[in-house]
């Protein structure tokens, strides 16, 4: 009996022990639990309301979105306008430039090319901690700012949005930028010749091309590469109310698009191909397919050494290819009627983006007229002559001669753009109609802007036997160009064409002194990156 007592006493111990260390693992658990759940509280309370002053843990925080879907609406820094006084708004910018003075911190933000000034003061909506660390934001941080809308009795001549300015409230950093710049956008941004006179810096063209990401950020780029936009999109649409129809061409083909020697060769599994120098033969074989009308834009590739101010070794081509009734004038005038659509439209749509470069790159407006001048090759000449060149009836125009010409047609006709009609055969591609009435000269010609060409074109040769005399007086290998010519065996329609560069159109619409200016991320003999 003594035994079994002891023996129960033991047991029932033994349960309490136990019972015991249950009770503490669930306390310990209740009590992780319920820490667990302050945190996670705190967290989501510190996601839902935007703190005044940020530490180190909140401001990483902020580099996590998605966290919360918030139903405010950001206002775009063009959109503050002083109808807008008054109003409390949300902004997301960049932080362009930052000055502390005091107990205020004047900030302009910027987005694209428009930048406002902001404005953060001690008081009761903003605390001396969150001044201090708004003045210690990094240019090019990406912030959310809340703030009130304000009229200013003095314009901010350093800001786009010159009337109004940001009273700011509340700061959210979304992307922090580190704080040493490859360049500085204020210099980026300096009118030429300005930073020597007064001592400020510049930035040189290879500091900007090999920071792209950054330079592409400034006032100027973004103004040049949306009025680059607008001039595809107007090409595209006034095409296509002319009843064009947009085509696609492959880059990569079995022989010189041109039959020359300026071509990229590349590995093409287990032979060779070349990237193509235009897409003519396939606009030429949508006319021979009875399409009519046709265009499309994209790269074009060049393998020429040449380090110019206007050369490229890829670039993006306007090309337009178009079946004729009668006389390859039809194509001469459709051409030039598209191209004064793009002059008109970015004239009138986009004034901001053209004073925007304007105010870096100073240059007087474009000028054109309708119905566009074409002058005939020999009246070029008899000009240049007049001028004091000395030059043959035949001999094709250097450079010098094209900007000294474009001079004397702006004098004479005040016009920046104008056509070069009927040059001698002996300077143009092998591909070229002769002029029936003068077999030296041909129907071909070119376009100019600023004196300097944008456009080559001409009637094509849509006889397969006249095509193989011609490519055999130009000494080209006809092995090369067999698919080229097997083309218009099969009827082909008379037809013209030309290829624009997008990038000299840009330039010269602006006034610009170098295609690298125009080109998002150029390609020369030297350039091969970004």
């Amino acid at each position: 009996c003594c035994v079994v007592s002891s023996c129960f006493r033991a047991g029932e111990e033994e349960q309490q022990a136990q019972s015991k260390k249950a009770l503490k693992k669930q306390q310990k658990e209740a009590e992780k639990a319920a820490k667990k759940a302050e945190k996670q509280a705190k967290l989501v309370s510190v996601r839902q309301e935007t703190p005044v002053v940020f530490d180190v843990f909140s401001l990483r925080l902020c580099l996590f979105l998605s966290w919360i879907e918030a139903d405010r609406a950001l206002v775009r820094v063009q959109d503050l306008t002083p109808e807008k006084a008054e109003q409390q708004i949300w902004v997301r910018a960049r932080i362009h430039t930052s000055r502390a003075k005091g107990k205020q911190c004047f900030l302009v933000l910027r987005h694209q090319q428009f930048t406002v000034q902001a404005l953060l003061a001690v008081g009761d909506r903003a605390s001396k901690q969150m001044v201090k660390f708004a003045a210690n934001l990094t240019k090019e941080s990406i912030i959310d700012v809340e703030a009130v809308v304000k009229k200013v009795e003095q314009k901010i001549e350093s800001c786009s949005q010159q009337d109004v300015e940001l009273h700011v409230e509340r700061i959210f950093v979304i992307s922090q930028s580190e704080a040493r710049l490859p360049l500085q956008l204020e210099d980026a941004v300096r009118p030429e010749g300005e930073g020597d006179e007064e001592g400020r810096a510049t930035v040189n063209q290879d500091t900007r091309l090999d920071n792209r990401v950054i330079d592409l950020r400034t006032t100027t780029s973004q103004a040049i590469f949306r009025l680059q936009s607008g001039v595809c999109q107007l090409f595209r649409d006034t095409l296509i109310n002319k009843g064009f129809v947009e085509i696609q061409t492959p880059k990569i083909i079995s022989a010189a698009s041109e039959g020359g020697a300026n071509v990229f060769t590349v590995s093409y599994f287990k032979t060779s191909a070349y990237l193509a120098q235009s897409p003519q033969l396939y606009k030429q074989m949508c006319i021979c397919a009875d399409f009519d009308k046709v265009f499309c834009v994209g790269p074009v590739f060049r393998a020429e050494d040449s380090n110019t101010h206007r050369h490229l070794t890829e670039f993006v081509g306007l090309d337009i290819e178009m079946a004729f009734n009668y006389h390859y004038h039809e194509v001469i005038d459709s051409i030039t009627d598209t191209m004064v659509q793009i002059f008109k439209g970015l004239r009138d749509r986009l004034q901001t983006e053209i004073q925007t470069v304007n105010k870096q790159y100073p240059s007087e407006p474009f000028k054109f007229l309708e119905p566009t001048l074409r002058l005939e090759y020999k009246e070029a000449v008899a000009m240049l002559k007049a001028a004091g060149v000395e030059m043959g009836d035949e001999e094709d125009l250097s450079t010098p001669n094209e900007k000294l010409l474009g001079r004397l047609v702006k004098e004479k006709y005040d016009t920046d753009f104008y056509v070069l009609d009927k040059y001698p055969l002996a300077v143009r591609p092998f591909y070229t109609m002769p002029d029936p009435n003068n077999p030296k000269y041909s129907n071909s010609y070119d376009m100019f802007m600023r004196g300097e060409e944008i456009l080559s074109g001409a009637q094509r040769i849509h006889d397969a036997q006249l095509l193989t005399e011609r490519a055999m007086h130009h000494s080209i290998d006809l092995e090369k160009i067999k698919a080229y010519i097997d083309s218009f065996r099969y009827g082909a329609p008379p037809h013209a064409g030309g290829g624009i560069g997008l990038e000299r159109v840009t330039m010269l619409y602006l006034g610009l002194h170098n295609v690298r200016q125009t080109s998002m991320f150029p390609r020369d003999p030297k350039r091969l990156t970004p």
